[in-house]
């Protein structure tokens, strides 16, 4: 009966956020307004990045699980929450954690075991927790412990341990977890609140609320309005810390410029990104409630040309106005263009009933196949993100353009056009603007996951 009890208590501690009871940090029955950690996971709890048990316990003490630390740091960087199967073999479509520990594994943050395994109840000990924060926050550490370590120490995230190490070895407690990522989220938590603010981006939003936290959960500190130029000093996923004036806090990056520095990687202006708009001329593809698949994905194509050209990326569009192209004209600009990578935008149709977005990849057995997929996996999970759509999927699809292309390539269905949800979306210039940015950011996700220095391009 006590195992039971037990294991009962566990669950509760980490149910879905929607299926726990809301209670203020300071009013958990182990966390004290005296705590050590009380601030840190006050400041977590109130983004709803971690929660308590449904009798208000918190258990600061208890170890974390990878399943648990996957969750957490899901929930910071916004990752896809959605259940789903995984990669891994001892993680189920059911699991709690299931949907964060993909995203996670999908954005290099967290990485299994070599017989294929996740073993999400292993606990993280000090070491790993250094590693993942670092992995998550694109700190420089040179794949080590001591180097995440280290990352921790030097931004004051962490002081280390009373004899002058890191710990590496301990096991990461409820408490110092919650300490570390609050602090990774918000500099003015850590031991020594700096921090450089060395890049420039403009607001391109009418009106942009500026937070405490990386996500709309937070309270708005203060509002920016368009043209106004802000200092950028680092990223929360999709989200960035800013400052402007004596405003400071984190807003999402979907509403600032892509005008950032380009990184040092000189492998990049040797890569030839081609984006393919389905479509046009006479053909107007799938029509739904007088808009024309035709001109949306073009219109989205032009946006995402307007962000490639901001990097050191070689890019090409297949058409850029309103002509038709065949199939073999298509694959015939990508070819002679040489491309490294190839991205076809277009919108579904099917009787007004479905919806939502989907990405396809060619799943023959060829050397293009897995960095295919791997491309289509980003931009969905950007494009799900980003879009608010329903997630249909990355999806094996028998495509031409995908099929006779000797590059990696996928094809992306943006929404249903016949369906009236999708529909309002597909026609509103903002979530085009959205969506451009969620397949340039499935690019860059991708190039990073392939080993490219683009954390300056986000």
């Amino acid at each position: 009966m006590r195992k039971i009890v037990l294991a009962v208590v566990l669950a509760l501690l980490f149910l879905p956020l929607s299926e726990t009871v809301s209670k203020a940090a300071s009013s958990f029955n182990d966390v004290s307004t005296s705590h050590r950690a009380y601030k840190e996971i006050k400041y977590l709890f109130d983004g709803k990045i971690v929660t308590g048990s449904l009798d208000g316990y918190f258990n600061p003490g208890k170890v974390v699980t990878r399943g648990e630390a996957a969750a957490m740091i899901g929930r910071a960087l916004n990752l896809n929450e959605t259940k789903r199967s995984t990669q891994f073999s001892d993680v189920g479509s059911q699991y709690f954690a299931s949907g964060y520990i993909q995203a996670a594994a999908d954005a290099k943050v967290i990485t299994g075991y070599s017989d294929g395994s996740f073993r999400p109840d292993n606990p993280v000990n000090r070491g790993e927790m250094a590693v993942i924060l670092s992995k998550a926050f694109n700190y420089d550490f040179g794949g080590t412990l001591s180097g995440a370590a280290k990352a921790l120490m030097n931004r004051g995230i962490s002081g280390g341990m009373a004899d002058g190490t890191f710990g590496s070895d301990l096991a990461t407690i409820r408490a110092d977890f919650s300490v570390f990522l609050a602090r990774a989220i918000n500099y003015k938590l850590r031991l020594n609140p700096t921090e450089n603010f060395s890049l420039e981006r403009t607001v391109t939003a009418s009106s942009l609320n500026v937070r405490s936290g990386p996500s709309t959960y937070y309270p708005a500190v203060g509002s920016l309005v368009k043209g106004t130029k802000v200092e950028v000093a680092y990223s929360v996923g999709q989200w960035v810390y800013v400052r402007s004036g004596s405003t400071e806090g984190l807003v999402h990056s979907a509403y600032l410029d892509a005008d950032i520095d380009t990184g040092n990687d000189n492998r990049l202006s040797q890569q030839m990104i081609v984006i393919d708009a389905g479509h046009g001329g006479h053909d107007p593809g799938a029509i739904g409630y007088g808009l024309k698949e035709k001109d949306v994905v073009l219109n989205t194509a032009l946006k995402v040309e307007a962000l490639l050209e901001k990097t050191p990326f070689q890019h090409k569009l297949t058409r850029n106005t309103d002509v038709y192209l065949t199939l073999d004209e298509r694959v015939d600009i990508a070819e002679d263009a040489n491309a490294d990578v190839f991205v076809s935008i277009h919108a579904n149709a099917f009787n007004g009933s479905a919806k939502g977005s989907e990405t396809y990849y060619y799943a023959a057995k060829n050397t293009n196949s897995a960095d295919s997929k791997l491309l289509a996996t980003k931009i969905q999970d950007r494009l799900i993100a980003a879009g608010k759509l329903s997630d249909r999927g990355v999806k094996n699809g028998n495509f031409h353009v995908l099929r006779e292309n000797g590059m990696p390539a996928v094809l992306t269905e943006l929404g249903f056009i016949d369906n009236k949800g999708d529909n309002a979306k597909l026609a509103s210039p903002s979530w085009r603007d959205a969506a451009a940015k969620a397949i340039y950011y499935g690019i860059l996700d991708y190039y990073k996951a392939k080993g490219f220095d683009v954390s300056n391009l986000y």
